[in-house]
């Protein structure tokens, strides 16, 4: 009966020491239950709803929005705001897609020509000379920048001009000889420092003297200033409307006479 109290209060202790261990072990982890699949979507679409664009624009105008102070700058002139709008055009076209294809060859191209063009400039060659002959330069028979015409014996100088086939210096010998031939009619008043046009305008309106005379000195201009290259024919043409014009010079003075 004692043997059996003992075990008894023994077996009793262990129960009541290793109670509250059981109760803090955790419970056995459920086993997940086995994936279900969904239904299928059959309600409507999403329709993605946008801000106005007019609202938009009014946020970005106020100043809460704008988390970038402006840096104040010094007042720049109207010429350093165009050159700045300018490169900024530049830098804008050079990040485009278009540069990046076609435009950007175009824009080498452009910039070896002018690089050519200013190293031909510092060297002094003449880019015309080497595109075509330059015109030949005729040495003139007298000083122009000193002549009168009512002391430069014609008949004689463009003799000597036609025979040397210097046909830029006949037509300008023509052309004086035909003011000289109006100034001796009356028709202008010459004067060294007067322009062809200044003579045009003294010539009377009506009749076709000032237009023939107008055309006249049109070809001496591109003969003389422009350096027109003539040849024979061409110049027996010029040279056959100063003879008309000189013609009728004379016919409308010998009218005015006879009146």
């Amino acid at each position: 009966m004692s043997a059996f109290s003992s075990w008894f209060r023994v077996l009793l202790l262990l129960l009541v020491l290793t109670a509250p261990a059981r109760a803090a072990l955790p419970d056995a982890p459920e086993r997940p239950a086995a994936a279900q699949p969904l239904p299928p979507d059959t309600g409507p679409a999403p329709r993605l709803r946008r801000p106005d664009a007019a609202r938009l624009q009014e946020l970005r105008g106020q100043r809460e929005f704008q988390y970038l102070e402006p840096t104040t700058r010094a007042e720049q002139s109207a010429w350093s705001l165009f050159w700045a709008r300018v490169w900024q055009t530049i830098i804008e076209w050079l990040n485009s897609r278009s540069y990046g294809h076609f435009w950007r060859w175009v824009f080498y191209a452009l910039f070896l020509g002018a690089g050519v063009f200013v190293v031909l400039k510092l060297l002094q060659i003449d880019f015309t000379a080497m595109l075509g002959r330059s015109p030949r330069r005729v040495p003139l028979a007298y000083d122009t920048a000193a002549e009168n015409i009512h002391e430069v014996d014609f008949t004689t100088r463009l003799a000597e001009a036609e025979a040397a086939g210097n046909w830029r210096l006949a037509v300008r010998l023509g052309y004086l000889q035909l003011l000289k031939t109006m100034s001796d009619r009356g028709l202008i008043n010459w004067q060294p420092d007067k322009t062809n046009h200044t003579y045009l305008a003294e010539l009377p309106p009506t009749g076709t003297l000032r237009a023939d005379f107008r055309e006249i000195t049109r070809q001496f201009e591109f003969v003389w200033y422009g350096e027109l290259a003539l040849s024979a024919l061409l110049y027996e043409r010029v040279r056959a409307g100063h003879r008309a014009f000189q013609t009728l010079v004379a016919g409308g003075s010998a009218a005015r006479r006879a009146a």
